[in-house]
C-alpha cells in the first residue's frame, strides 16, 4: 500500500489526537523516540548508545530518561560489567503504555482506510465530491502537502 505525504501525515495526526485524549502521560517526540528504541531494538541499551542512535547528546538522553522513569516507563540500573555505564531497562507500565499507543495507531490507520475506501467508491460511482482543499476553493500544495 502507498499512500501520500498529505495521508501519512493525517495517520500520524489522528494516532496523536488519540493519544493526547487518553488518560496517559503526553510525551515528548524526544521522550517517545527513547521508549520506542528500548522496546523495539534488542538490549542492552545503555545512555551513551541511545545518545549515538538517535544522534542527540548524552545530557539529553538523560533528561528524557528522568521523566520516563519518574512515570515508570523505563528504568535505569548500574551495568555489573561496567560501573562506568548504565542500563536502560524495560518496565511492565512501560509495555502497557506502547501496547496501548499501538491500538491507536491501529485505529487510525482502520480509520484513515475506511475513509480511503469511501472516497474512492464515491469516485467510481461518479459521485466524486470536491477534496476539501479543493472545496474550500484553496490551491493544492506542491508533493501533497497542504499550504
Amino acid at each position: 500500500m502507498t499512500i501520500t505525504q498529505t495521508q501519512a501525515l493525517d495517520l500520524w495526526r489522528r494516532a496523536l489526537v488519540e493519544s493526547v485524549r487518553a488518560d496517559a502521560p503526553d510525551l515528548s517526540a524526544r521522550q517517545m523516540a527513547i521508549l520506542l528504541t528500548v522496546y523495539l531494538t534488542p538490549p542492552p541499551h545503555t545512555v551513551r548508545g541511545l545518545a549515538q542512535t538517535l544522534n542527540i547528546s548524552k545530557p539529553a538522553v538523560t533528561r528524557a530518561l528522568d521523566r520516563l522513569g519518574e512515570l515508570g516507563l523505563l528504568k535505569r540500573r548500574p551495568d555489573e560489567t561496567d560501573r562506568r555505564s548504565v542500563l536502560v531497562q524495560r518496565t511492565v507500565k512501560g509495555s502497557v503504555f506502547l501496547s496501548d499507543f499501538a491500538g491507536q495507531v491501529m485505529g487510525a490507520a482502520q480509520q484513515a482506510a475506511q475513509q480511503a475506501a469511501q472516497q474512492a467508491a464515491q469516485q467510481a460511482s461518479g459521485g466524486g465530491m470536491e477534496p476539501p482543499v479543493a472545496a474550500a476553493g484553496l490551491a493544492q500544495a506542491p508533493a501533497g502537502l497542504p499550504h
